[in-house]
């Protein structure tokens, strides 16, 4: 099968191939109709002619009767006719006159012999007969008092001649007509296409310099969803292209500063004659190599996560279990920072769809944050359970998990950036030793809306941060 890409070719040739179905339709039907007002024309044209004939008949009935009982042959009036220098329109017509005892009085040359209508048949009979191997239409015609009857009948194939000739002159202006419309179809395609071949000229015209939204065709109302939709695309890119350079500024000014570092304490390393200072630079060093390492890991995350529309593999997962291994791996650190970690779960199993390794990497992240910025001796509480839908009943549960610390918490003013990337604040820069990127929540929201759940952070009432990953 042709697959026709142009737009304009496929218009012209299914326009043009429903007119041609249209017309032929029409042509058909045409010819049907002129075959069937040919056979009562030619019918009512037998009747006429029979009834002209009858009337000859009974006006000379006694002549006719006379010789027609006292010959041996009936008369033959029509042998000498010439029908080939008669009228195109005009019928062969082939005649008898009968008594009612069935003996033929007057009879044309090849008039076909079929015997008798019976005595109690109409006084007016069509049928179809075979005579000298051609189909004929005959009528056969009663007088009022039964004593004559005359039949009368020409070729069916003179029937289809007329109706097919009149059909042809039906159909000629049709035929005539089919280049005139043939033009005009490619002309209304072509001036109707104008506008979309004006869109695409001012789409390929656009760059990643030039994301301005397309001005709507005022003539086509067809064509606007689309240039709605372009404008919707072009809005997100020129914000991911702006998101893109904000981030890469970002990144490089969040690298530039532990690199810094890493190239001054080597420096002091370098210079130092004193062992406690040589040995205390070089851990420095290894301080911004780690926070440089990670700052590059979670970049690289955030890269691999903001081109996914949805997860590309989803799999069936117990989220409890999962919550329950990422904590028990997460105990060591914090009993290094004299921290209480633990996980409860009250509705284990969980089941669910997703994976496995990105939930457990948001997990971290958050986990990571409370111990960040919880002074020693703080509590962190993780729980993963199922709760009733914020909208549905109690009958339809949804999964929740629950990151509790004991921290400072967050200020009011602070809580809208908190998922800014890069973004650090007065918590972060009070605590000890906090190298984070500030990407952390980022990345914990991404993966959130690839699993169709909500990030929502808020203070406790009783002091320190929740947050929740709520699905439904």
């Amino acid at each position: 099968m042709i697959r026709l890409r142009s737009l304009r070719a496929r218009l012209l040739v299914t326009v043009s191939i429903a007119t041609l179905l249209v017309w032929g339709a029409a042509g058909v039907a045409s010819y049907d109709q002129a075959l069937h007002e040919a056979d009562e024309l030619m019918d009512g044209q037998l009747a006429q002619s029979a009834k002209l004939l009858m009337a000859q008949v009974l006006h000379e009935t006694n002549e006719l009767e006379a010789k027609g009982l006292s010959a041996d042959h009936p008369i033959e009036i029509t042998e000498n006719l010439n029908y080939d220098a008669s009228h195109p329109y005009e019928q062969h017509l082939e005649f008898r006159v009968l008594n009612r005892a069935g003996l033929t009085l007057l009879r044309s040359a090849q008039a076909p012999d079929l015997g008798v209508p019976k005595e109690n048949s109409e006084i007016a009979t069509y049928r179809d007969i075979e005579h000298a191997g051609m189909p004929w239409r005959q009528l056969s015609l009663r007088s009022p008092d039964g004593r004559y009857i005359v039949q009368i009948a020409h070729p069916i194939h003179e029937r289809e001649r007329v109706g097919l000739e009149v059909a042809s002159w039906v159909a000629l202006p049709i035929l005539l007509a089919l280049p005139i419309l043939a033009l005009l179809v490619y002309f209304s395609v072509r001036g109707s296409l104008k506008p979309l071949e004006a869109l695409a000229t001012d789409v390929a015209a656009r760059s990643p310099d030039n994301l301005e939204i397309l001005s709507e065709p005022q003539t086509l109302r067809e064509a606007q969803p689309l240039v709605a939709a372009l404008n919707r695309l072009l809005s997100r890119l020129a914000a991911t292209l702006d998101n893109e350079r904000r981030f890469t500024a970002d990144a490089a000014h969040e690298l530039r500063t532990p690199l810094a570092a890493v190239k001054v304490q080597a420096q002091v390393a370098l210079a130092s004659t004193d062992p406690t200072d040589h040995q205390h630079a070089l851990r420095q060093v290894l301080v911004g190599a780690d926070r440089a390492t990670r700052l590059v890991e979670q970049l690289l995350r955030l890269a691999r996560l903001d081109p996914l529309a949805r997860l590309p593999q989803m799999h069936s997962l117990d989220l409890a279990a999962s919550a329950a291994s990422v904590v028990t791996d997460m105990q060591t650190e914090a009993a290094t920072k004299q921290q209480k970690l633990s996980f409860t779960s009250l509705t284990a199993p969980i089941p669910m769809q997703g994976d496995a390794d990105l939930l457990a990497v948001a997990l971290r992240n958050l986990i990571e944050n409370a111990l960040r910025y919880t002074p020693a001796g703080g509590v962190i509480e993780v729980r993963a359970d199922l709760v009733a839908d914020l909208v549905d009943n109690l009958a339809n549960q949804q999964p929740v998990l629950v990151v509790r610390d004991s921290g400072p918490g967050v200020n009011a003013e602070e809580a809208p950036r908190l998922l800014e990337r890069f973004y650090r604040g007065q918590a972060a820069a009070q605590a000890e030793n906090s190298h984070g990127s500030g990407l952390g929540l980022a990345i914990v929201q991404r993966i959130a809306e690839l699993h169709g759940a909500k990030l929502e952070i808020e203070n406790r009432a009783s002091g320190g941060l929740e947050v929740r990953l709520r699905w439904g």
